[in-house]
């Protein structure tokens, strides 16, 4: 079904806001996947809170044009989904991988992240990055572990000195 070019022009607006806001890209694609298929994969990028999206090619090399994912233009080709990740630049990586180790059919063809189009090997890299909670975690033991190991070493003085005080006083006891 062709698009008016009003409709054209809201889809472009409505991709290029999510790609300016967004943290990385990826394309992959679906050519061979049911329509349940297809629904599946965007229910569980919903859950993710990543944006998935199938557009014209013309259509989505207008919508990146001045976003840092001005990079992927030549590489859209074919038949393709867009997935743009939101909240942290992993998910929209680890959704597709995931689905793609259970339907064959999808394949990656590039990863965008940080104004650089990647080939599709580097999803797993991408999809291995921590989420937000993750790498606050991770900060706040390295940040917390200092601390702690001052506190060990500073309570370790008194307890070798009652260690050190109660050998003594075993030693009188023995010898008494």
């Amino acid at each position: 079904m062709a698009l008016t070019l009003e409709e054209k022009k809201t889809v472009v607006a409505e991709v290029a806001e999510i790609a300016g806001q967004a943290l990385s890209a990826v394309a992959a694609e679906y050519r061979g996947l049911t329509v349940e298929e297809m629904t599946q994969l965007r229910r569980k990028a919903r859950e993710e809170g990543v944006y998935l999206r199938v557009v014209k090619n013309t259509l989505a090399k207008r919508a990146v044009l001045g976003t840092e994912f001005e990079c992927i233009s030549e590489g859209l080709t074919g038949p393709l989904v867009l997935a743009f990740s939101q909240e942290d630049p992993g998910c929209a990586a680890r959704v597709v991988r995931d689905f793609a180790k259970e339907h064959d059919v999808l394949q990656v063809k590039f990863v965008a992240v940080g104004g650089e189009m990647l080939p599709a090997g580097e999803i797993s890299r991408l999809a291995n990055l921590p989420t937000r909670d993750q790498a606050l975690a991770l900060l706040m033991a390295v940040i917390k572990a200092p601390a702690e190991k001052l506190a060990r070493t500073l309570n370790e003085v008194p307890g070798k000195l009652v260690r050190t005080v109660a050998a003594v006083r075993d030693q009188k006891q023995q010898s008494a």
